[in-house]
């Protein structure tokens, strides 16, 4: 049994102590604030709670593989609803799209909507990420890369100079298809030549698998976490922050706190690597991806139709709605995310947009990019796309120091929730039963 000390609650060390704790390790989690969750929390306000982190989606299969290891399945625990529409998007020309989740069919049908032949060339473009699935899904997502171990295939993939931009540029001819296709990298605030083109993968899993939400939002996921880890005798101590790894011979034998120091056999960091110096010299030139602006609204009276759990409205910001939220009768919970010119007023870039809420504002919480990554203790999003060089900066899940893993959005090789319990997966294969 090994003593194993995961640093940071966010999903990404939540998920991992409790695959450890399943496996037969002793676990403590420590975390510098006084709640778990890291962005999978709720904020609560005037009898209005929104999700306070980037409106998470699911894929069932890494929820479910989680909970199934660890306990009791996810059915029996939480409510998990498919998005029949992965979300709509509105072009600054007028034209919409709602775009389906999980079927090529209705993705084709939806998209022809916009013109003669684009719902074809749509479907063509997310398919040809098909091989590409296979390969990051083989190599890099379900067990740790190796140059050693990996495809020749994969090797080539990874080490590709192509970029999304110009992938885009060459499959999609239509504007609209490839604001379709950079939408989660647009959003996150990277620049298209900077990410290469195997990311956009991402289209092709949304295609494939659908996503999913939890009703009560994602704090219920939490809520699950945390009730598993007492369940698994895991040691959760809060408001306590980490100073760094201790190494001794050439490998970690404790973590230091403000409070003192734990002992531990194995380290695992759930948070941003460049926060502990025996880490930061390894991902100096590692650059997080900083949030959007972010306003959570309450409002009430007649709304404009927004239709579906999210919408994208592109142009200069780039906006994203999403609804959902929990709110007192007659009225509804909305967040809206703000990126570009005049993004530090989100609800007067909608208003510009066609989407007037001012007089529909009960209550209102604006969140600057600084002011998120102070509450998570470090952005979500992971790390700035900045050319191919990018995946090699990343930890995960082992790094440089013997006997420290790392997990999380800064050690996904892909944006989201999903990617980031992947991470967790990973280090639990690493470090295999008690």
């Amino acid at each position: 049994m090994a003593r194993v000390a995961v640093v940071g609650a966010g999903f990404g060390g939540l998920a991992t102590a409790a695959r450890l704790a399943k496996l037969g390790h002793e676990v403590v989690l420590l975390e510098a604030s006084g709640t778990l969750g890291g962005a999978c929390t709720s904020l609560t306000r005037d009898g209005f709670t929104w999700d306070a982190g980037p409106g998470w989606t699911l894929l069932p299969a890494v929820v479910r593989d989680l909970f199934r290891k660890t306990g009791r399945p996810i059915e029996r625990e939480l409510d998990l609803q498919p998005l029949d529409i992965v979300r709509e998007h509105r072009f600054a020309d007028g034209s919409t799209v709602a775009l389906p989740a999980g079927s090529r069919a209705a993705q084709l049908r939806a998209v022809e909507g916009l013109g003669p032949g684009l719902g074809e060339q749509w479907t063509r473009h997310v398919a040809s990420y098909s091989q590409t699935w296979d390969l990051l899904r083989r190599d890099v997502l379900e067990r740790p890369w190796s140059d050693e171990v990996g495809r020749p295939e994969t090797a080539r993939l990874l080490a590709s100079r192509e970029t999304l931009h110009r992938r885009l540029r060459r499959n999609l001819r239509d504007p609209r298809l490839r604001l379709l296709a950079s939408h989660p990298f647009d959003v996150d605030g990277h620049g298209l030549r900077d990410v290469p083109a195997w990311a956009g993968v991402v289209g092709h899993v949304e295609q494939r698998f659908g996503l999913w939400r939890l009703p009560g939002g994602m704090s219920t996921l939490t809520d699950a976490l945390a009730a598993r880890l007492d369940t698994r005798g895991v040691e959760v101590v809060r408001s306590t922050a980490v100073r760094d790894v201790v190494v001794r011979g050439g490998r970690a034998v404790a973590v230091a706190t403000e409070s003192g120091t734990v002992d531990a056999d194995v380290v695992v960091v759930a948070v941003d690597p460049r926060r502990l110096p025996t880490l930061a010299a390894h991902v100096e030139r590692a650059v997080p991806a900083m949030p959007p602006v972010v306003t959570h609204l309450g409002l009430s009276g007649d709304l404009p139709p927004m239709p579906h759990h999210e919408t994208v409205l592109h142009g200069d910001p780039l906006l994203v709605v999403r609804s959902g939220g929990q709110a007192p009768d007659g009225a509804e919970a909305w967040t809206v995310s703000a990126r570009g010119r005049g993004a530090e007023d989100p609800v007067r870039s909608l208003a510009e947009r066609g989407v007037d809420l001012r007089r529909r504002v009960v209550s209102r919480v604006d969140r600057s990019p600084r002011a998120l990554v102070e509450a998570w203790g470090g952005s979500p999003l992971g790390v700035q796309w900045e050319g191919r060089a990018t995946t090699r900066r990343r930890l995960g899940p082992r790094t440089p120091v013997p006997g420290v893993y790392a997990v999380g959005a800064h050690a996904a090789p892909l944006p989201g929730l999903p990617f980031v319990g992947l991470t967790a997966a990973l280090v639990a294969q690493e470090l295999g039963p008690a």
